[in-house]
């Protein structure tokens, strides 16, 4: 997927033969506390004005989905579980070509603390996150959870 996203950052991992920036992410979920319905975590970035999945730049060396689950720390507090290897979204940012690899991941534990990059969270259903979600190249990740969880139940792993 190609498209315009705003995003800088510190940890742009790249060489002379293959400019495009490395960066993972994940879909987190969880059930409600209260409800035990399925809930989406999104973040909201001040800097951007936007909401997406908790992602970020690989440092170098670092393995994606390592990464993936160090931002996913970072960004939301939580610690996750990482399940199926979910799409690679690749689009311009800063006029560099980017390439992020999502998992879905369960949050089991989670304390969430504002900061500079990442000032809210929110735990949504998933037709909400997906009407939250600011880029659109990022909504189809909402389908891949849900096909992603339905399997794993199917096989008899977690839901």
């Amino acid at each position: 997927m190609t498209g315009r996203h705003p995003e800088g950052g510190e940890h742009q991992v790249s060489s002379p033969e293959d400019p495009t920036v490395q960066a993972a992410g994940c879909v987190l979920w969880r059930r409600s506390p209260d409800s035990g319905e399925l809930e989406l975590c999104l973040v909201h970035r001040p800097k951007y004005d936007d909401w997406s999945w908790p992602k970020g730049k690989l440092k170098r060396a670092e393995d994606a989905l390592a990464g993936a689950l160090r931002e996913v720390a970072e960004e939301t507090g939580c610690r996750a579980v990482p399940g199926a290897e979910l799409a690679t979204l690749r689009y311009l940012a800063n006029g560099r070509p980017k390439q992020v690899r999502y998992w879905a991941a369960e949050a089991v534990a989670c304390a969430f603390t504002p900061n500079d990059e990442v000032d809210r969270v929110l735990w949504l259903s998933p037709e909400a996150a997906r009407a939250r979600l600011t880029q659109p190249h990022d909504r189809p990740l909402v389908d891949a959870l849900l096909t992603a969880l339905r399997r794993a139940r199917a096989a008899g792993g977690p839901q």
